[in-house]
C-alpha cells in the first residue's frame, strides 16, 4: 500500500471534549493547505486490526522530512481528506520548519478498531506474534510509516500530552530503532499511588466524575461522534457532591451503566493486580531514543507521571539521553498561551513560549534533523525556580548539592528547623474534630469538576477553619529554596479506625506584599498563602498501599508519605506554614473515619473523629526537605 492509496472518510463533527488546546496563537487552515497534503490510512496492527491515522505531508518534495507522531484516544480530528485542523505539531515552529506530521487513534477509540482498554497493560513477556500491547502497536504503526509514506527521512519522533503522553512513553518500551525522539508530557504514570484517580490510595472524586462523565463511556465500533457532555444542573461543586451521600449513587443517578472503568474502580479499593498491570514504570527498559519528559510544577492531574517516568526511564536506561523540564504550568500550559503567570501567581517571565523556542523545538531538531547543538550541550533538567522566578539548569535532578532538613511542628503553631526540646513545657499534640458532614473544602470558589488553580491557590480561607491546623515560621532572615521531593512525617491518633491525612506546605507573602496593577478580581497580595505543594494519603495505606490496615482508636500512629518534587525559593521576610487536615472535598471524597471499603460504605458509616497530632522529642512531627545552599 503506497500514501497515495489512502482512503477518504466523511467529515467528522467537531470533537468537544478532554483533548488539550494547541499553542494560542494558530497557524490557520489555509496556511497548512498550502503548504500540506493530507491523507488518511487505516494501519494494520499485528492481530489484523486497523488503527485510523491522519498524515500530513509536506507539499515541498525537494527534501526528506522527519515524522512526528502523536497517538492519542481524544481523536485525530478532523476526519475527512478535506478537512484540516487550524494546528499541526507542538507549536507554529514546526511546521514552519517542514516536518510529516502523523495522529492516529489509539485501539478502540473513535475510527479505530478493536478494543479500548484503560492504560492497556504492558505485556512484558509476549507468548505469540500476535500478542499486542501499545508498545507492539506504535512499533508497528512506525514500521509502516517508514516504509510507505513518501518522503520521510527514516527518522520518527513521538510526542503527547496526559494521556498522549502514556501513549508516547508506552511506545518507547523495546523501541523501534527509527524512532530518535521521543517527549512524554505529563504522562499517566499510575492510576492508584499519583495520578488522576488516587493520591496514596486516596480517591480523587471529582476530577475522576468529571472525566469519566464525559470520556469515559464505551464507544461500542469506529465513530466520529462521541458524547462529550455533562449537565451538573448547579455550578457548585461542593453541594453536587455534598448531597451524593454513597459512591454507588453517583453511577445509580448519573452514569447509569454507562461507565464500565467506574465499576472497575470501585471493585478494586486496594493496590491489586488490576492497577499494578497498569503501573507503566517497571516496564520502561531497552529505551533507544533520546528522551525528554516535560511536566508543570502545579500540574494537578500528572505531576506524579512527569516525575516518575524521568525518574524510572534514568533508573533503568543509564545509557539514554534522558532530559527533565519542569516548568511553573498546569496541566499542560506549556503548550499554549505565554506561561507569564498562573492564578494569581505572575512569574515575571514568558515560560511556555521559552520552553517551546528554546527547548521543545531544539530537542527534536537536533535528534530528527541534526540541527543545533550536541546533546552533550543539553542540560539534563531545564527547572523553572518558582519564588525566584527564574530557569535553572542542572546535570542531575533532584540536584545533588540540595541538602535534607526537617521542619518540626512545636507549640503555639510554630514551625521550625530546629527540633523539639525535652524541656518544652507545652502539652505535646494540637487536635482538631474531624466532620465528615462537614468537609475542608479544597478550593474558595464555586466550580466544578477539579479546579486546576488549586494546586497554587490562596490557602487562607483553610488556615481559619476550626478543623485544619496551623505551623508557620517567623519572617525568614534570607530565602530558603527547596529542591526536590517533600516528605511528610507525621505522628497522629484518631478516635476512628480510619483517616485521611491532608498536608500542604504554603508560602506565606509578606503583609505588605503588593497588589497586581491590573487587578480586576481585587485579590489582595498582603499575607497570600500560596500552596506550594500539598497531597493526601488515605491513612489506611500508611504501610503499604496493598494491605490496608485499621488504625487502633486514640493510639499515636507514626505515618509516613512522600509529596511530589517541587523547586520553590521561599523569599526573605516570607514564612514558610503547613497545614494539616482530615478531608480536601470534593476533590477527594470524604472518609468515613472508619476502617471501611470507602466505595460500599453506607451513610450511616460516616462519623466524627477527634484527630491529634503529635510533636514532642519523641514524637517529632515534621517535614521533611531539601534545601539547596
Amino acid at each position: 500500500m503506497t500514501l497515495f492509496r489512502h482512503l477518504s472518510i466523511v467529515v467528522a463533527t467537531a470533537f468537544v471534549g478532554m483533548c488539550l488546546p494547541r499553542v494560542g496563537v494558530a497557524q490557520g487552515i489555509e496556511q497548512i493547505k498550502a503548504n500540506y497534503t493530507k491523507y488518511e490510512f487505516r494501519i494494520p496492527m499485528r492481530d489484523g486490526k486497523r488503527l485510523f491515522t491522519a498524515v500530513y505531508v509536506p507539499k515541498d518534495n525537494s527534501k526528506t522530512y522527519p515524522i512526528l507522531l502523536k497517538r492519542t484516544p481524544y481523536s485525530a480530528k478532523p476526519y475527512g481528506v478535506d478537512q484540516y485542523p487550524g494546528n499541526l505539531g507542538p507549536s507554529p515552529l514546526f511546521s514552519k520548519e517542514g516536518y510529516i506530521f502523523v495522529y492516529q487513534d489509539v485501539r478502540g477509540r473513535w475510527m479505530s478498531e478493536g478494543e479500548f482498554v484503560h492504560m492497556r497493560p504492558h505485556r512484558p513477556n509476549k507468548q505469540s506474534k500476535k500478542e499486542f500491547d501499545e508498545s507492539t502497536d506504535t512499533w508497528d504503526t512506525v514500521d509502516w510509516l517508514v516504509k510507505n509514506v513518501r518522503g520521510n527521512n527514516g527518522r520518527v519522533g513521538i510526542a503527547g500530552i496526559s494521556y498522549p503522553g502514556f501513549y508516547t512513553a508506552a511506545g518507547i518500551i523495546d523501541s523501534h530503532p527509527a524512532i530518535k525522539a521521543a517527549s512524554p508530557q505529563a504522562p499517566v504514570n499510575d492510576w492508584f499511588a499519583g495520578d488522576d484517580w488516587h493520591h496514596n490510595g486516596a480517591f480523587f472524586l471529582a476530577h475522576m466524575f468529571n472525566w469519566m462523565s464525559r470520556s469515559g463511556r464505551v464507544r461500542p465500533e469506529p465513530t466520529k461522534k462521541f458524547r462529550f457532555t455533562f449537565d451538573y444542573e448547579t455550578p457548585d461543586g461542593f453541594e453536587f457532591f455534598r448531597r451524593i451521600k454513597t459512591l454507588q449513587e453517583i453511577d445509580t443517578k448519573y452514569l447509569k451503566g454507562e461507565v464500565p472503568f467506574w465499576h472497575e474502580t470501585l471493585k478494586h479499593g486496594t493496590y491489586d493486580d488490576f492497577w499494578k498491570s497498569r503501573n507503566i514504570r517497571p516496564h520502561l527498559k531497552n529505551v533507544k531514543p533520546a528522551v525528554m519528559t516535560v511536566g508543570g510544577w502545579f500540574d494537578a492531574e500528572n505531576l506524579f507521571g512527569a516525575l516518575e517516568t524521568y525518574k524510572s526511564i534514568e533508573r533503568n536506561n543509564p545509557e539514554t539521553f534522558n532530559m527533565l523540564v519542569m516548568g511553573p504550568w498546569r496541566h499542560g500550559g506549556w503548550s499554549r498561551g505565554d506561561g507569564a503567570s498562573f492564578g494569581d501567581i505572575p512569574f515575571n517571565a514568558k515560560t511556555s513560549e521559552f520552553y517551546r523556542e528554546k527547548i521543545e523545538f531544539p530537542f527534536f531538531q537536533r535528534h530528527l534533523k541534526g540541527k543545533g547543538e550536541d546533546k552533550t550541550q543539553h542540560p539534563e533538567a531545564w527547572v523553572f525556580e518558582t519564588g525566584t522566578n527564574q530557569w535553572r539548569q542542572y546535570d542531575k535532578w533532584p540536584p545533588q548539592k540540595a541538602k535534607s532538613r526537617s521542619l518540626h511542628f512545636h507549640a503555639d503553631q510554630r514551625l521550625s528547623f530546629d527540633a523539639p526540646k525535652a524541656t518544652d513545657k507545652q502539652h505535646n499534640f494540637d487536635e482538631y474534630l474531624s466532620d465528615p458532614n462537614k468537609p475542608v473544602p479544597y478550593m474558595n470558589k464555586i466550580s466544578t469538576g477539579m479546579t486546576a488553580e488549586y494546586m497554587i491557590a490562596d490557602q487562607r480561607f483553610a488556615s481559619r477553619r476550626p478543623d485544619v491546623l496551623v505551623y508557620q515560621t517567623g519572617e525568614l532572615a534570607e530565602d530558603v529554596t527547596i529542591a526536590g521531593p517533600v516528605e511528610v512525617d507525621l505522628f497522629v491518633s484518631t478516635s476512628g479506625t480510619g483517616s485521611d491525612w491532608v498536608v500542604k506546605l504554603i508560602d506565606v507573602y509578606p503583609d505588605d506584599y503588593p497588589d497586581a496593577k491590573e487587578n480586576p478580581k481585587g485579590v489582595r497580595m498582603g499575607g497570600y498563602q500560596q500552596l506550594v505543594r500539598g497531597d493526601v494519603i488515605r491513612g489506611k495505606f500508611r504501610n503499604s498501599l496493598e494491605q490496608p490496615e485499621p488504625f487502633e482508636p486514640n493510639k499515636p500512629t507514626r505515618v509516613r508519605f512522600t509529596m511530589p518534587d517541587t523547586y520553590h525559593s521561599f523569599r526573605s521576610g516570607h514564612r514558610i506554614m503547613v497545614q494539616v487536615q482530615s478531608s480536601w472535598f470534593p476533590l477527594v471524597d470524604r472518609n468515613p473515619q472508619k476502617f471501611i471499603d470507602i466505595y460500599h460504605a453506607k451513610p450511616s458509616d460516616f462519623q466524627q473523629a477527634t484527630q491529634r497530632i503529635f510533636r514532642s522529642t519523641a514524637m517529632p512531627s515534621k517535614i521533611n526537605v531539601r534545601v539547596l545552599p
